[in-house]
């Protein structure tokens, strides 16, 4: 797609902290091949693979390689060996002084230019990275920082990490990815609400009876149980993912689309969120976890059997029913639910329009609601739901039926994905897709008022069989349910990594 965005003229340095890690192969190297590609990055850019694993530059080349062919179609041989020339691989312990003198010497060649810190690492040492830049003074005007979530696993340990960055990096140079906010889908929200009239006007507690917003994984823990047994569907997808969702559909217009105006209206959105209390989390929270299910693929095992550890409390599913207590949305119930082993992969956003008022048809059969539903992955698309008379006599004989702009259909081209969008951004230093610190503390704030009453009322996990749509109608009450997914996907969909 040759209209992500105009061209990077300015050269630029990207330093990967954890070069050889999962994270990098999967999605940080596709994304630039796939930008110098399209001639958004060229041959001047220099890439610094840092690792601990000992490798010489040809032997990273040729892991690098095959790493590439199994996330990219046809690889290009001429743009994978341009990216190739441009990759320096260097094996570097942040505590080894002589190997950090090289690293030094590596950016004395160049001069002053953009110099993006990419830490692909654990957060638990990105102040001891931050520290290991500072001391070699490689922090400079031009510098930026890219921060992978879950910034801790608590708010103190968050605010922890956030202070010990921000002492070798201003605010301003510190870029807090959540890759959900680089989706096609997701940037389309903005222009939906504020680029068209008729939603706008009743995007508004007056019109809007729900909101519902999902993330289902139709994959296990894998090979990820070490990291999110400690984290569990809460802290690994809500605090950022789904939060963040929210925040798009909920938030008031900005005065413009500069960063820190458009973070503004996110943050006052957090900030309205009803926290929980020992008598609404029982009512209106649910946490499951995943035991053994069946499929037409055969056996699924249990979380517990995934990650080897038979005491675990870990939640793999996390459905909540809240409110944002301002005047746009007062009373509007909001249903949040993200898990592991659910029936498909899917993200959506679905918006419940209440029902008109009087049914004047004299058939009386119930008028289905207006709904707006956001499929942002897979097979993106946009589909309103209305009412339409069926053709033929006999009366107003009527049925619901969908609108729909399928991405696919009407746009030909690749999908670049999240990653190529927010690398970019951060090279030209545009930090609108990207969270502030206050946004990471309020997050949190409200994720813990969940954490703390879970412990103290002592609410357990109710288990779900892998494989199965997980325990969230609980919250929910006789008028409402879980709209059901049009998931069934065309053959020809496009091949996309599980998130």
């Amino acid at each position: 797609m040759k209209n992500l965005a105009s061209e990077i003229k300015t050269h630029f340095d990207l330093v990967i902290f954890g070069g050889d890690g999962d994270l990098s192969f999967r999605k940080i190297y596709p994304a630039l091949y796939y930008r110098l590609l399209e001639k958004q990055i060229s041959t001047e850019d220099r890439i610094l693979a840092l690792a601990r694993k000992k490798l010489t530059n040809e032997e990273f080349g040729a892991v690098l390689k095959a790493e590439l062919s199994k996330h990219i179609e046809s690889l290009d041989e001429k743009i994978l060996a341009n990216l190739l020339s441009i990759i320096t691989y260097k094996v570097v312990d942040i505590n080894n002084s002589k190997e950090a003198t090289g690293i030094k010497k590596y950016f004395e060649k160049k001069g002053d230019r953009v110099r993006a810190f990419y830490l692909a690492t654990p957060a638990s040492i990105f102040g001891q990275i931050s520290s290991f830049l500072g001391q070699l003074g490689l922090i400079n005007d031009n510098s930026r920082v890219v921060l992978e979530k879950p910034l801790g696993t608590d708010l103190i340990s968050s605010e922890e990490i956030n202070d010990k960055v921000a002492q070798y990096f201003k605010e301003s140079q510190i870029y807090r990815i959540d890759h959900y906010l680089g989706k096609e889908t997701v940037q389309n929200l903005m222009v939906l609400r504020f680029a068209n009239n008729i939603f706008e006007r009743s995007w508004n507690a007056q019109e809007i009876d729900n909101i519902q917003i999902t993330v289902a994984e139709s994959l296990g823990v894998g090979t990820r149980g070490n990291f999110y047994d400690k984290y569990g569907a809460l802290k690994d997808m809500v605090q950022n993912h789904l939060l963040q969702l929210l925040c798009l559909i909920a938030m008031e217009p900005p005065i413009t689309l500069d960063a820190d105006q458009v973070r503004d209206e996110k943050l006052k959105v957090l900030k309205a969120l009803r926290p929980f209390t020992k008598e609404t989390i029982s009512t209106d929270t649910v946490r499951g976890q995943y035991t053994r299910g069946k499929t037409k693929e055969g056996h699924l095992p249990s979380y517990l059997e995934d990650i080897d550890k038979y005491d675990s409390s870990t939640e793999t599913f996390v459905a909540l029913k809240t409110y944002i207590d301002n005047w746009r949305w007062s009373g509007v119930p909001i249903y949040l639910r993200t898990g592991k082993r659910m029936p498909h992969r899917f993200s959506e956003i679905v918006i419940n329009f209440k029902h008109v008022p009087h049914n004047i048809f004299p058939e009386k059969k119930e008028i289905d609601n207006n709904k707006l539903t956001i499929r942002l992955q897979p097979e993106e698309r946009i589909e309103l739901q209305q009412m339409v008379k069926i053709p033929g006599p006999g009366g107003y004989r009527y049925k619901p039926f969908s609108l729909e702009l399928d991405y696919a259909d009407h746009f030909n081209d690749r999908f670049p994905d999240a990653y190529e969008r927010l690398l970019m951004d951060v090279v030209r230093g545009n930090q609108t897709l990207f969270m502030r610190r206050d946004e990471v503390k309020a997050s949190w704030e409200w994720v813990e008022s969940i954490l703390k009453n879970w412990k103290s009322e002592k609410v357990p996990n109710i288990l779900y069989e892998a494989g199965t749509k997980g325990p969230g109608d609980l919250i929910m009450d006789e008028a409402r349910a879980w709209v059901k997914s049009r998931h069934i996907l065309k053959v020809q969909e496009r091949k996309t990594d599980e998130d």
